[in-house]
């Protein structure tokens, strides 16, 4: 993957180094939850309209900065791993940008926090062992660096497009957020609290046929004077991240039996599956996991 460091960093947060805040436990191993017990947290807080954060320490109000946590400035100039994420962040962005200018449609941007271990954010406590995540309150994508080690090392996923992948991923909720997808997918949850799990499976699915959108237009770019340009190789460092985080897989490797029922991001077949469509056609319109029977 080719990219050109250096460009604008003004959407980007670095809070690395600085406190997390939060009462309520905040911090102790007790409290740290596995990115599966976070999007249950929150999926149980959509349907029954009450902090379920709170209850486990991992909760509060994200509107205002905790004791020790200063406002957040742009990443150092010669953080490489900063000015990597930046690109991408900003690329997949631009790519977004431009397709709602040409549908006539409004954009709002969104915003990418770097953080450090824990941080407050508009949806609560987000940690670490979260994983990357978005919060549709502020319209901000989390990620502490250390992700991409354990993206790695422990699921066997390296390689820069694969790390690229994880950040278009969180954007394609931003594009939920901004097309009211995730407002009708909280609804329909209300609605139909047996069917939550599923819903949240649709649009992490639908997530990740976006970031495939994404993939199709860097791919048409032959030189880095137009944003980023895949190399050779790079589309299967993709599949293999999108296979590596599927719940299946996550089940099998924590040496938990396989459940479909308590899915929240889809099987790695599905993951894999809707990256695909998206990288092929670059249609969002193809994205429509809501009314697919796969």
């Amino acid at each position: 993957m080719r990219w050109t460091p250096g460009g604008n960093r003004d959407n980007i947060e670095d809070r690395r180094g600085q406190r997390g805040g939060g009462g309520g436990g905040f911090g102790r191993p007790a409290g740290r939850l596995g990115i599966g017990g976070f999007l249950l947290l929150l999926v149980l807080s959509f349907v029954f309209k009450k902090d379920f954060f709170a209850l486990v320490g991992a909760g509060g109000d994200g509107g205002s900065l905790p004791v020790g946590e200063a406002p957040a400035g742009p990443p150092p100039a010669d953080d490489k791993m900063a000015d990597f994420v930046s690109a991408v962040f900003n690329d997949v962005q631009g790519t977004w940008e431009q397709q709602f200018a040409e549908a006539g449609q409004p954009y709002q941007t969104a915003k990418l926090v770097l953080f450090t271990d824990s941080t407050r954010s508009g949806c609560g406590i987000g940690e670490a062992a979260m994983g990357p995540f978005y919060c549709p309150a502020d319209q901000k994508a989390y990620i502490d660096l250390g992700f991409y080690q354990e993206l790695r090392d422990r699921f066997g996923a390296p390689g820069d497009f694969a790390q690229a992948y994880v950040l278009a991923h969180e954007m394609g909720h931003h594009i939920q957020k901004v097309l009211g997808i995730d407002q009708k997918v909280r609804e329909m949850q209300e609605e139909n609290p047996r069917k939550a799990n599923l819903y949240s499976v649709r649009m992490e699915l639908q997530a990740d046929c976006l970031a495939g959108v994404w993939g199709h237009v860097a791919s048409k770019r032959r030189d880095t004077s137009e944003g980023i340009v895949l190399d050779p190789g790079d589309v299967q460092e993709a599949l293999t991240a999108a296979a590596a985080i599927g719940d299946d897989r996550i089940q099998q490797q924590a040496g938990a039996a396989v459940n479909p029922e308590t899915w929240t991001h889809g099987a790695s077949e599905q993951r894999v599956e809707w990256f695909r469509v998206g990288m092929e056609t670059g249609d969002p319109d193809k994205c429509d996991t809501f009314a697919a029977t796969r």
